[in-house]
């Protein structure tokens, strides 16, 4: 099994972060099993990666060419890559409608004289590369307007209006485009009536004429795609025009991918979660007071009874009630203070689980200190007056299991009999200098290969550890990284994360 690419700066290292999902996901469609699909994505990317360099090289010596933005770009080269695996010999392990498509008249196009080649890639090349990506990201990867915001640096509240007018400007390219490709005079002349009918605001109602010839001109209904831009077809138009083989297939896998990380982070999630957290505050905050109130009752009761005559009754109570534990409802728990006086001892990490809002037995993991740290010691060290204690000093409330610090996301992007590729991202809430996150696979699952981390296995337990380049990460930051993994029978989502010891919650 080939090695992954390994980012050997921090400008490859964001090209294969933001490329290599799309360039496997189109490679695995280009071939016959998974371990061809690795090693075309990898030729493929190396491939790009060059094209990349040599065009950067070019602009710093003031020779600036026409290039695609980064993932189309990376899609043409797995294309082009497929195309001299079939010279070299190699075409037995391409899928068998590809090497059909390789050896006929329409993939002769993308690498021909530029006036042959599909209306959208000419189009796509003649803008600005950041109008080309702006609309690739949007249209083909399907990508929520804030996340292509975010990834171009963009004004989240205006990225929609732009690319409404990187709509406009990419079809007057492919209107220029079209009437300087060779045509015969019925061509030409009804691509200037498609002009003036999709041009006008809403688009006029096709001609019957036009119509016709658009069901027997390929040339003609490529330009109309193209040019019908409220039409719905610019999505396919442009994978199509700019991928070739496989386009329609791989923007159906785009799109299921992007619900799919929708679905996982609903944009209304946040905001049930600040309503539901605000009234977890005003009820934690009753139930405060009310044990609060509880405890001053507590106290005056054990001081009543210290201070009664000794030899009575009253005394055969106090001395019967010494061992017992505080009276109180063993299912409600006292509020817990920052002790006065704390010596930490280090054990080693601990792992803080709980399945309610508190944990109901003093053994249970310690909540932080207001420092932020967790206490490893489960005892509390020092005395508050707001935990209540029995009149022969008896043990204190147990404290409660503190938030979980991170949250994970996985997702498994694409999938194949043997074999399967994932993702996983997570949100941490503490700025960190390194990180390493555990988890389990509770169906036996083994990673093969794994990029932005390096990978350690023992059994079910897999354990994923920075990279010399992500090491670094800042409060409330992500971090991601990606691998590739086998399974047989099930492949189940992992569980029991852990970040540096410390359990994340799934989200």
């Amino acid at each position: 099994m080939p090695d992954l690419p390994s980012p050997k700066d921090a400008t490859e290292a964001a090209l294969f972060a933001e490329c290599w999902d799309a360039v496997l996901s189109y490679a695995d469609l280009c071939t016959a099993g998974s371990t061809a699909a690795q090693e075309l994505a990898a030729e493929a990317f190396a491939l790009g990666l060059r094209e990349v360099r040599a065009a950067d090289a070019g602009a710093a010596r003031g020779r600036r060419t026409p290039r695609l933005p980064a993932v189309p770009l990376m899609l043409t080269a797995v294309r082009t890559t497929a195309a001299s695996w079939e010279a070299a010999g190699r075409g037995h392990r391409l899928d068998p409608d590809l090497r059909l498509w390789l050896n006929s008249d329409r993939a002769a196009r993308y690498p021909g004289p530029p006036l042959h080649r599909p209306l959208a890639l000419r189009g796509l090349k003649d803008l600005q590369e950041a109008d080309a990506a702006l609309l690739w990201l949007a249209e083909v990867e399907a990508l929520p307007m804030v996340v292509v915001a975010r990834r171009l640096g963009l004004d989240p509240a205006v990225v929609s209006e732009e690319l409404d007018q990187v709509r406009t400007l990419f079809r007057d390219r492919c209107h220029r485009d079209h009437l300087d490709s060779p045509m015969d005079a019925v061509c030409r002349r009804y691509a200037r009536l498609l002009h003036a009918v999709t041009r006008s605001t809403p688009p006029a109602e096709m001609p019957e004429d036009l119509s016709r010839h658009l069901a027997t001109c390929e040339g003609c209904a490529e330009a109309a795609a193209c040019l019908r831009l409220h039409g719905g077809g610019l999505p396919a138009a442009l994978a199509g025009g700019v991928i070739g083989w496989g386009g329609l297939a791989y923007l159906e896998r785009r799109r299921r991918a992007a619900e799919a990380r929708l679905g996982a982070r609903r944009p209304d999630t946040a905001d049930a979660e600040g309503a539901e957290a605000a009234k977890g505050t005003g009820r934690a905050r009753a139930v405060r007071g009310g044990l609060l109130a509880a405890a001053v009752a507590l106290s005056a009761l054990a001081l009543a009874v210290s201070m009664m005559p000794f030899g009575g009754p009253a005394a055969d109570t106090a001395r019967g009630d010494a061992g017992r534990q505080p009276v109180a409802d063993p299912g409600v728990l006292l509020p817990s203070h920052t002790p006065t006086s704390h010596t930490p001892t280090s054990t080693g990490p601990r792992t803080a689980r709980s399945s309610g809002p508190a944990s109901a037995h003093p053994s249970a993991s310690a909540a932080p200190t207001r420092a932020g740290r967790k206490n490893p010691d489960p005892e509390p060290q020092g005395t508050s007056t707001a935990t209540a204690t029995t009149a022969g000093g008896g043990s204190p409330a147990p404290r409660t299991s503190a938030p979980a610090a991170c949250r994970v996301h996985y997702e498994v992007s694409s999938q194949w009999p043997d074999g399967f590729q994932a993702a996983v991202t997570v949100t941490t809430t503490r700025s960190l200098d390194t990180w390493r996150l555990a988890w389990t696979f509770p169906d036996g699952q083994h990673v093969s290969q794994m990029w932005d981390a390096t990978v350690a296995q023992n059994g079910s337990r897999v354990t994923a550890t920075a990279a010399d380049y992500n090491r670094s990460v800042p409060a409330d930051g992500t971090l991601s990284f990606g691998f590739i993994g086998s399974w047989q029978g099930s492949n189940t989502a992992p569980r029991d994360f852990a970040l540096n010891g410390h359990a994340c919650a799934r989200g």
